[in-house]
């Protein structure tokens, strides 16, 4: 097994990292798009229901799924270019490559989601170093595991049409019930169910958490043990993925 703080792991992970930065850059009008929509909700919700600062963190976290669903499009376009394969039949640890394709994805998304966070002051929050600090961690974590989730799926995907599509059908309805729009402790029956075992909710209260909104619903200590084990549940699993992927090719 490659040792993770070897050239050979670091090397291919951060040349797939830059790679994926460098490919956002040349497509500016993403970050239009990203952070546009999102806001746009937030507004809207927000002043609509006079409650502008209950709704931020979903619009937040709406913010870096969006980027989350655009950033792993890139895996069906470097399949069908070719460039997939080649990574796939190098020498180069999977689990290394795939670390880099979702970091990079991960760190674009957390970049919009740090800018959004720009719009803060307009829903009442004030933020210290360290508080604004704990947030961008939060944010970073929710990053990683929307990347990781939209890989797994992305994967499996032959067309961007199709990745869409079931991107919206299973993100948008998680999204919807993991308290972006009303917290747990409002649900009943079978939706505060679905909120308990939907991983986005706990991501959503690990947030608020960050953000020092009152009486928040599951716990820090559960909020942050779940977003992460999730993150690392679905890294495991993509590693798993390339490297079925690269025998398959290989034989």
């Amino acid at each position: 097994m490659t040792n993770p703080v070897t050239p050979d792991f670091v090397l291919p992970a951060a040349t797939l990292w830059k790679r994926e930065l460098v490919r956002f850059w040349r497509q500016k009008s993403r970050l239009i798009g990203v952070i546009a929509s999102p806001l746009v909700i937030w507004l809207l919700i927000g002043y609509g229901s006079n409650t502008l600062g209950k709704f931020y963190s979903g619009a937040l976290v709406l913010t870096v799924m969006f980027s989350a669903i655009f950033s792993t499009i890139s895996i069906i376009e470097d399949r069908r270019e070719g460039f997939l394969l080649s990574m796939l039949v190098s020498p180069a640890p999977r689990t290394s490559m795939v670390l880099g394709k979702i970091l990079g994805a991960a760190t674009l998304a957390w970049i919009q989601g740090v800018i959004f966070l720009a719009f803060a002051p307009l829903a009442g929050f004030r933020m210290q170093l360290m508080e604004l600090l704990a947030v961008a961690g939060a944010i970073f974590l929710i990053s990683f595991t929307l990347t990781g989730l939209g890989f797994v799926i992305a994967w499996k995907m032959e067309s961007t049409a199709g990745f869409h599509a079931i991107m919206n059908l299973l993100l948008m309805p998680m999204w919807m019930v993991s308290g972006a729009l009303f917290p747990l402790s409002e649900a009943h029956g079978w939706v505060k169910a679905i909120m308990w075992a939907n991983p986005l909710t706990y991501s959503i209260s690990l947030l608020n958490y960050t953000l020092a909104l009152p009486n928040i619903m599951p716990g820090p200590t559960a909020s942050l043990a779940v977003t992460v084990a999730f993150g690392v549940a679905l890294l495991l699993v993509c590693g798993m993925l390339a490297a079925q992927k690269s025998v398959r090719s290989a034989a």
